[in-house]
């Protein structure tokens, strides 16, 4: 085992000192490079958590490419279209993301709610009908603690998934070689819109672009579509710490059943639930500079959906909040029985009539 254990650190030395190289040539602005030594040593003591015996393996093999991916995009920065389709060949930037993120969840901790719905969803898209996901959102790894969590059960919802994405995940250097392996509707949040005053004209045309590309992708049908109506990720309450599904934004969830109901395919809307902020927590505030610290941590993690909520034809502004209030509704009450199971240690014992909680990698 020493000789193994002596190998892999000095390989973590030539990592570590790789970066330094990089900078040293001007090939990596030193902010970069910072990044990517805290990402490394954060990475590593997660996966370290895990108590996996192959633990030091893991972390040099995914962090070896994910180091190489990013310093590929500092040299030639890869540039996402308004749909941008996941890279599978020549190489798979799905499956790296996949590897790179399974060693950080805690399976024996993490649960499906309903996955009869997601079953479901599956045969909806078959049928050629769109699915809408209205989802909470907590971190940069959602799309793949999503696809993780189904891999076994549901493969196919969890390589179609179209994310709407904000901005900040195609141009932080760090995050890149990530969102290059999701299917993503590349949007830029309302959150960060006048962040630079300037730019906001070209930022609502962009926004513009993306709806139209959505709007022709729903009318071929089949189409799986996740949306963070809050525009942003959830962060923890200033005074309890406890965190809790942000608001959702009605005129985000109007836009979205108008773009389904013009689609010509038959449209469904589900609420889902995501609880993974351990894993990945973003910075307590929102913050207007791209390249935030990355904490990571081995954790439990959740993701659970409910029945459709169906809504209604009326168009008024109060028929609108109301729709938006029983979508968010279920995501916290799913939310609730997710942080039960794990935060809370009932695991299985935490299912509901109407949430019934399973481990469907076991």
């Amino acid at each position: 085992g020493l000789v193994l254990f002596s190998h892999t650190a000095y390989l973590s030395t030539e990592l570590l000192s790789g970066i330094k190289k990089e900078v040293e040539a001007r090939r990596l602005p030193p902010n970069v490079a910072a990044g990517m030594e805290e990402f490394y040593r954060n990475y590593k003591n997660a996966v370290f958590q895990s108590g996996d015996p192959a633990a030091a393996e893991t972390v040099l093999s995914n962090m070896a490419v994910a180091l190489d991916l990013m310093l590929l995009d500092v040299e030639d920065p890869f540039v996402f279209q308004p749909y941008h389709k996941a890279l599978r060949e020549p190489f798979d930037y799905y499956m790296f993301g996949q590897n790179y993120i399974r060693p950080l969840i805690d399976f024996r901790n993490s649960y499906v709610g309903n996955l009869s719905l997601f079953y479901e969803i599956e045969e909806k898209l078959k049928q050629g009908h769109n699915v809408i996901l209205f989802s909470n959102h907590q971190t940069e790894a959602d799309p793949a603690v999503i696809a993780l969590l189904l891999e076994k059960t549901n493969p196919h919802i969890a390589e179609n998934l179209i994310y709407v994405a904000g901005d900040r995940v195609i141009t932080d250097p760090l995050c890149k070689p990530f969102s290059m392996g999701r299917n993503l509707i590349c949007v830029y949040s309302k959150k960060h819109m006048y962040d630079v005053p300037e730019l906001a004209d070209m930022k609502r045309k962009a926004n513009i672009r993306s709806l139209k590309e959505m709007a022709l992708l729903l009318r071929t049908g089949s189409k799986l579509v996740w949306i963070a109506p809050s525009g942003g990720r959830d962060r923890p309450d200033p005074v309890t710490g406890e965190w809790n599904p942000a608001p959702f934004d009605s005129s985000s969830v109007d836009n979205m059943r108008r773009l389904i109901e013009s689609s010509g395919a038959s449209g469904h809307m589900y609420p889902l639930a995501l609880l993974c902020y351990d894993i990945m927590p973003p910075p307590s505030k929102v913050e207007k500079e791209i390249g935030e610290r990355r904490i990571i941590s081995f954790h439990g993690a959740g993701l659970s959906v409910a029945p459709e909520v169906a809504a209604n034809c009326e168009k008024s502004e109060e028929v609108k909040d109301v729709y938006t209030q029983a979508l968010y509704k279920s995501v916290t009450e799913q939310y609730n029985v997710l942080k039960s199971a794990i935060h809370g240690k009932q695991g299985l014992e935490a299912s509901t009539a109407g949430i019934a909680l399973s481990q469907p990698w076991n």
